[in-house]
């Protein structure tokens, strides 16, 4: 199969479609994992059936069980002509062909649905119980959208999300400061001034003036990964952080933004654009090592020794949103997140492998990496960026790490 073929022909339509059947079958593949396969398609080319099986099952699946339900997918969709000619009557209306109805096999029929889902002709209904079930199901249809996996939205859906995110606040409470201010209350006593107004009153004591801890804002460090593991999560952490962004001065004192792959880069002032689609396009042509490997060693160990002391202090916040899948060397990982938790107030790890019911720390770059932080959270929906304030305050995501800590 050439490059020429593919894009004169229809196969990438089908490969489309062929994404839809999986994902309606419960296969979770996301707008990243389509484009990666027509790229993959494109790049390798096939001979054989069994190529072309192959390709997309590298960029398809994730977990082996859903092996199954792939397999039966594609012998009905690329192997069954039969079939195939039918669905594409469906999904094509301008062909009025008359359907020949075909009972699927009994191993099938889960993937028969699946495919013939989205092709149903609707039922008509009163505009009453249309409007009954509009209102009925808006809450549940929202809950839903908020703990969707961002890698398995459409294009749509992410819009809708980026929308939801620029919304998005990500407050902390204030922390006391040594420096000392005047109070209506407090447990020093201010003597300078209890004197002083004394001294207005022939040396009479009348009240005796408080002194409270300042309260002072916290900066705010992000680090991102942008290697290709961690694509379509890092796009959209970029606008979260830019929402962040535009609310420094009130949430937080400053805000400070990297990413990193194979190279640390530092995007803080590309991030001032008041729309966050013009400043990702701004990174992406100014940032090299998009969807590239990854060194999480190496760009902590250059963050550590050119950029901690001028953006961090005792009192700052770091987001660390990376997967851990470090090849490298995990002692330098390892001596570089240590350092990295001392040089600041607090160290949250996202980690979008959280999705995962069955996670566990197995890689080596994770374990490394656990030990020294202080909370663990996911980040790969709007329901775990919601949460991210709890976070903060060190309960949930300590006990997440802890979790992660005893499975080690």
């Amino acid at each position: 199969m050439t490059t020429a073929a593919l894009h004169e022909g229809r196969l990438v339509q089908n490969i489309i479609y062929f994404c839809r059947a999986l994902r309606r079958a419960g296969v979770p593949v996301g707008t990243a994992q389509v484009k990666d396969a027509i790229r993959a398609v494109q790049a390798v080319g096939f001979t054989e059936r069994a190529d072309f099986f192959v390709t997309l099952q590298a960029c398809l699946i994730t977990r082996g069980d859903h092996m199954q339900v792939f397999l039966q997918v594609f012998n009905m969709f690329w192997r069954d002509p039969e079939f195939l000619e039918n669905m594409m009557q469906m999904i094509l209306p301008m062909m009025q062909v008359e359907e020949v109805p075909k009972k699927p096999k009994d191993a099938q029929t889960r993937a028969a649905e699946a495919m013939m889902d989205d092709t149903k002709t609707p039922q008509p209904e009163d505009v009453k119980e249309e409007l009954t079930l509009e209102a009925e199901f808006t809450t549940s249809k929202a809950e839903r959208f908020g703990t969707m996996d961002f890698e398995q939205m459409t294009v749509a859906e992410l819009r809708d999300a980026q929308a939801a995110i620029a919304q998005m606040r990500l407050a902390i409470p204030k922390l006391a400061s040594r420096r000392m201010a005047l109070a209506s209350w407090g447990r020093k006593i201010n003597a300078r001034a209890t004197f002083r107004a004394a001294s207005r009153t022939g040396g009479e004591i009348l009240h005796l003036s408080k002194m409270a801890p300042r309260e002072k804002v916290p900066n705010l460090v992000v680090l991102t990964d942008i290697s290709g593991s961690m694509s379509t999560y890092s796009r959209m952490m970029l606008h979260f952080i830019h929402s962040v962004m535009r609310s420094s001065g009130r949430d937080w004192a400053k805000v400070h933004a990297f990413t990193f792959g194979t190279r640390l880069s530092n995007i803080t002032r590309l991030l001032d654009h008041k729309d966050p689609d013009a400043a990702l396009k701004i990174i992406g042509t100014q940032v090299q090592d998009w969807d590239g490997g990854t060194q999480i060693g190496a760009s902590l160990k250059e963050f550590n020794y050119n950029w901690s002391r001028r953006v961090l202090g005792g009192d700052a916040t770091v987001l660390l949103i990376t997967d851990g899948l470090e090849r490298d060397d995990r002692h330098l990982l390892h001596r570089e997140m240590r350092r990295l938790n001392l040089s600041c107030r607090h160290l949250i790890w996202l980690n979008p492998l959280l999705r995962f019911d069955d996670f566990a720390p197995l890689a080596g770059g994770i374990r490394a990496m656990l030990p020294h932080v202080d909370s663990f959270a996911a980040c790969h929906n709007l329901a775990s960026l919601c949460e991210l304030a709890e976070v903060l305050s060190g309960a949930n995501g300590a006990a997440m790490k802890r979790q992660m800590l005893a499975a080690i």
